[in-house]
């Protein structure tokens, strides 16, 4: 579960500061997707790096499965992240030269500790990103580089990297921006899927409200503060 309470988060503007989070709480519990919402600079990309913990707030806390992220230093923030959270980019940002199963198998390697202990095995390791990209619809796709893959794929892939340390928190940017109305609805589907069946809490940031009414829960941010919430109901 991921819970924000009372989080405030400003950035230098001259003299002055600008506030781009203004007092914010929401709480995501696991198996439920919580969409975000709000025009152009209203805070949302802010939120979603400080729920990330990429971001310290100035004030309030940010709990991960009942941790609070503030009292961690950046090492161990980094180790929270690597462990608890996984992060859906609006671009994929996958690398050239790697095949789908790669991308993934990669992940296994970075921040690791440098012992064989620390880290799953790497047979241990393809076995689940195998099995991830059968659960996004890509088994038969495994061994395509990114250039051989369509936005849609492409973007599957980008969720099933973030899902390869079964986190308990899944935190997506804008996933359909750059896919057509049909793609999106696939890649919204999907998400809502993975979320009940992995039971991870998930917040979701995005343009397209046309989703909205899928989501379990919705937010509305307009100048760094909530003005409207439609809380997510707790599975069963």
């Amino acid at each position: 579960m991921i819970r924000l309470n009372d989080v405030t988060l400003t950035f230098p503007d001259g003299e002055s500061r600008i506030t781009a989070i203004d007092h914010v709480s929401l709480v995501a519990h696991p198996g439920t997707v919580t969409g975000i919402t709000g025009p152009s600079g209203s805070g949302k990309s802010s939120l979603l790096a400080v729920a990330a913990t990429l971001i310290r707030p100035d004030s309030g806390e940010v709990l991960i499965d009942g941790i609070d992220a503030g009292r961690l230093s950046a090492a161990e923030a980094t180790e929270l992240r690597r462990e608890k959270i996984g992060i859906v980019f609006q671009q994929s940002n996958l690398i050239p030269s790697l095949t789908a199963l790669e991308q993934l198998v990669v992940m296994n390697e970075l921040g690791g500790r440098g012992t064989r202990a620390a880290r799953r095995s790497r047979a241990v390791a393809s076995g689940r990103a195998a099995t991830l990209l059968d659960a996004v619809g890509l088994a038969d796709q495994r061994h395509k580089r990114p250039h051989q893959l369509s936005g849609g794929q492409r973007q599957r892939v980008n969720i099933a990297r973030a899902l390869m340390n079964d986190p308990a928190v899944l935190l997506v940017d804008e996933p359909t921006s750059a896919l057509d109305q049909e793609r999106g609805a696939g890649i919204i589907e999907l998400i809502l899927r993975l979320t009940d069946e992995l039971d991870t809490s998930t917040l979701l940031v995005t343009h397209d409200l046309v989703h909205l009414p899928r989501m379990h829960g919705v937010l509305r941010l307009v100048d760094g503060a909530l003005v409207e919430a439609h809380a997510a109901a707790v599975p069963a």
